[in-house]
């Protein structure tokens, strides 16, 4: 199966998630954007969805769902993401496409989080995948030297700001052995908006697209 068909089939593993769901949250991300796709033919079935990013908005009211600020639900059901990296205890690397402090915001809101990924984002060890931090743009530089003294090698997302009008730091060369003690290292730097390691608030349930099968890990 090609990377995308992976895709499309652990999106529609995750419809099952959303069964008697009321509110959803919705990630951000090609494979999520293969669940939004899908989730067209339920919407019925929700009153509507709370988005990680202003390109997740845009795809839900394209097709017709409400899309709600998280201020008004309180918490919610169950959350679908993608991810970057997932290790085999379901901590995570996220951030890729920018959205990362909403997401952990909404993941951290919700009651189940389930997380959809094909196999080539499987890892035994986080940090392969550059590891993205949203920073306050005049703390940019200082943040960059501080993960130098922790042995990461950071390059700076040039002209990109987030949704939240924020840079990103994409780190390489890290080695994540113990990420929630990195997480939580990291998120204390100053002029750190949030870091892309997802570990403290992980996955409850990663969803594996894998040959002709979507593997469960829970």
């Amino acid at each position: 199966m090609t990377q995308d068909e992976l895709k499309k089939q652990v999106a529609q593993e995750a419809i099952k998630y959303i069964k008697n769901v009321p509110v959803v949250g919705v990630g951000t991300g090609s494979t999520v954007n293969f669940f939004i796709e899908m989730l067209a033919d339920h919407k019925a079935d929700i009153e509507g969805a709370v988005s990680s990013s202003e390109a997740t908005t845009q795809r839900l009211k394209n097709i017709g769902i409400p899309v709600l600020d998280l201020n008004s639900v309180g918490d919610i059901e169950v959350y679908i993401d993608g991810a970057d990296e997932v290790d085999p205890r379901k901590k995570l690397i996220k951030g890729g496409g920018g959205a990362l402090t909403r997401e952990k915001i909404i993941a951290a809101a919700s009651r189940k989080f389930v997380c959809i990924a094909d196999e080539t984002k499987c890892v035994d060890v986080l940090g392969k995948f550059p590891l993205p931090i949203e920073v306050i743009p005049m703390a940019r530089s200082y943040v960059a030297r501080e993960m130098v003294k922790m042995g990461g090698q950071p390059v700076w997302r040039e002209d990109y700001y987030t949704d939240n009008g924020n840079e990103i730091l994409d780190v390489h060369n890290l080695e994540i052995l113990d990420p929630i003690a990195m997480e939580k290292t990291i998120n204390n730097i100053v002029g750190v908006v949030t870091v892309g390691i997802f570990a403290m608030r992980d996955a409850d349930v990663v969803l594996i697209g894998k040959g002709d099968r979507v593997e469960v890990m829970e």
